[in-house]
Formats: structure tokens, sequence, C-alpha cells
């Protein structure tokens, strides 16, 4: 540790992204990102954005990406913020609206940039373990003192979807703090909490167009909630960063919500592939659990997951192995296109046969 370092930086452990390999003629399946690419509308927005005008500062408030998340999810756009993908969106959340005495309340599996947003920031973390089916039980968060709650839903890394019903019956019982609803993958098989947000002024939601609408690359995400909420946002933001999504960003992200055909299409085509994909992979024996997301969870109740984990690289297909207490034998991957899928199940055919 450098002796010039804070005593902040030196107590922190950083998140460390999925890997990001240099192969050739790798099936990447570590990272959830959508094997389609984006709408063409979307790339003529950002090509046509490249103009003379680069030379300008963007709109400090992206009013026109604002008002489209607005449209699109028919509420206003004062409920909307939006920053350099939902990372950005939910640092400024933890410091913004979760930042208490009592402590933050999410999943003891969940993700794994929480426990680095709580260290970066001084806030103090108590997991609730999953049960034994990996699923978030709101009763245990009912009845405890705290100074948030924040879980992802469709749950990462498992996969498991917590149905709206209970995100309700949560907030009723939660009414003296902020929930925050993670939904980064809710496309692929959930139903968005953003419709309750008239009724709770507690509830942020947090979403991003990395996964479900093919722009990872471009960093876009946004929230959504009540008036005072988003407030407190836009004065973190405002007091770290007054320019945080540039043109081509805004323009590129715009052009995604208003093609909602090319949305559809590529969403319904993930779906079908990750059902292919969970009956392939039962077949060979793996435990997988029930995914409404652009992954699946799975273990083999007779082989070591980083064995196979690293079996499969030798082939270059990548997953993700977590080395966690009780997920230590489970593999995350991430749902390709029917042709990467195959190769997967092909290759996991071949070692498990050996």
């Amino acid at each position: 540790m450098s002796r010039y370092w804070s005593d902040v930086v030196q107590g922190l452990t950083p998140y460390v992204p999925g890997e990001q390999p240099k192969l050739a003629n790798l099936v990447k399946l570590n990272t959830n990102e959508n094997p389609y690419g984006p709408s063409p509308r979307v790339l003529a927005a950002i090509a046509a954005e490249t103009s003379d005008n680069l030379r300008l500062y963007p709109d400090p408030n992206a009013d026109r990406l604002k008002a489209a998340i607005a449209a699109y999810h028919q509420i206003d756009a004062s409920q909307v913020f939006v920053g350099n993908g939902s990372d950005e969106v939910l640092a400024h959340a933890f410091m913004a609206l979760l930042r208490h005495p009592a402590p933050l309340l999410f999943p003891d599996i969940s993700y794994s940039f929480y426990p680095v947003y709580c260290g970066l920031y001084g806030i103090e973390a108590v997991t609730v373990p999953l049960d034994a089916q990996f699923g978030i039980c709101v009763d245990d968060y009912i009845g405890r003192a705290n100074g948030g709650i924040i879980f992802p839903n469709p749950n990462a890394p498992t996969g498991r979807l917590l149905p709206l019903g209970d995100i309700e019956r949560l907030l009723q019982a939660n009414s003296g703090s902020v929930v925050v609803v993670d939904e980064a993958y809710v496309d692929f098989g959930g139903e968005s909490a953003i419709g309750l947000i008239n009724r709770y002024p507690n509830l942020l939601v947090v979403q991003t167009l990395s996964k479900s609408r093919s722009l990872a690359g471009l960093r876009v995400g946004f929230a959504a909630g009540h008036r005072d909420l988003i407030e407190a946002l836009e004065r973190v933001k405002n007091s770290f960063n007054s320019y945080p999504l540039d043109r081509l960003a805004i323009a590129g992200a715009v052009a995604a919500f208003e093609d909602e055909a090319y949305f559809r299409d590529c969403r319904a085509r993930v779906i079908a592939s990750r059902e292919t994909l969970l009956q392939g992979l039962q077949q060979l024996g793996f435990d997988v659990l029930p995914s409404a997301a652009n992954f699946v969870f799975a273990r083999h109740p007779q082989r070591d997951a980083a064995e196979l984990a690293r079996r499969l690289r030798e082939r270059s297909i990548i997953v993700r192995h977590f080395s966690l207490p009780r997920i230590d034998q489970f593999l995350r991957i991430t749902v390709g296109t029917d042709e990467q899928c195959a190769a997967l199940t092909s290759a996991l055919t071949e070692i498990l046969a050996a």
C-alpha cells in the first residue's frame, strides 16, 4: 500500500468486473452482454451526432433522454435520473439516499458492487441470507431497523425473480427508508417496479441499457422515483460530474427507446435461447435455478465448478465462477446465440464424458 493513500483507499476492496479476454474465436459467456448488436437506428443516431458539435459540451441534464425514458414508462421527466451506466446511478444512490446511521440491508448473495460502495462511502451493511432455494424472503427484511434496502430483481448472480406483490409488501412495511430495486435484467422475464413509484415515495428503481438494449459499450443507466429522491441524486451528481452523459450516449439511448420492435425481437430471441440452454444443461445433469435474466446459474452435483470453468476455458469458452460461500459450486452462464449455447453444451458433454 502506498504511503500517499488515504485511509479510505487503504481499506477498500474494489469490485472485480467480469474478464474481457482478447482471445481469437472466443465463446464469451461470462459478462451477461447481449449477443445481438444494438438497433440500426441507434447506430444511425450515433453517426448523425458525430459532427462539429462534438466540440461543444452535451446537455448537462440530458433532458431529451429523460423525456424519452419518461414517455416510455408513462411517468414525468422530473421522476427520471440518468448516469453513466447503472453502476454510476447506484453509486449516487448510495451517497444520496442510503448513507444513514442505521445499516443498509441487502442479500448475502447479490451484486458484489454493493459492499464496495458501502466501503467507499462508510456505510454499515448487514446481509440477509437468501433462502434454501436462493430466493429473497421479504419477511426477513420486515421489522428490521435499517437505513435502506437494496437488491437486484432478478437477483444477480442467481437469476431468481421477486414478484411485484412481494416488493409492494416490503414497501408498505418499510416506509421509513428508501428501497432500491436494481432492475438490470428485468426485461428478460420480470415486470418492472417503475409502475409503483407514484404510490411509494420511498421506492427508487434503477435500470441499465447495457443488457436488454445491447448498449454495454455506451454506458447509459437511469433511475425512476419520487421527485424528492431524484433531486437528491441530482444534487450529488452536480457535485461530482455536471456532464455525465456525452452527446453520442444521449443520441444512441434515445434511439434505443424509439425502436420498440427491435427491442422486443432481441429480447424474445434471448429468452428462447435461455430456455433451450436450460433444458440442455438439465439433460447433462446440472441443477439450474429458475432464471428471469439473460443468464443461468447452474451446478453439477458430481463435478467441481472451478474445474469445469477451467476445462471450458481450454476450449475457448468463458463462463463466470464465483469463489464465494454457498455458491462456489455454481457457474453463471450468459445466454449467447443458439450457436454459442450449442458450443457450450457440446463442450460440457465432452468434459463430463471424459
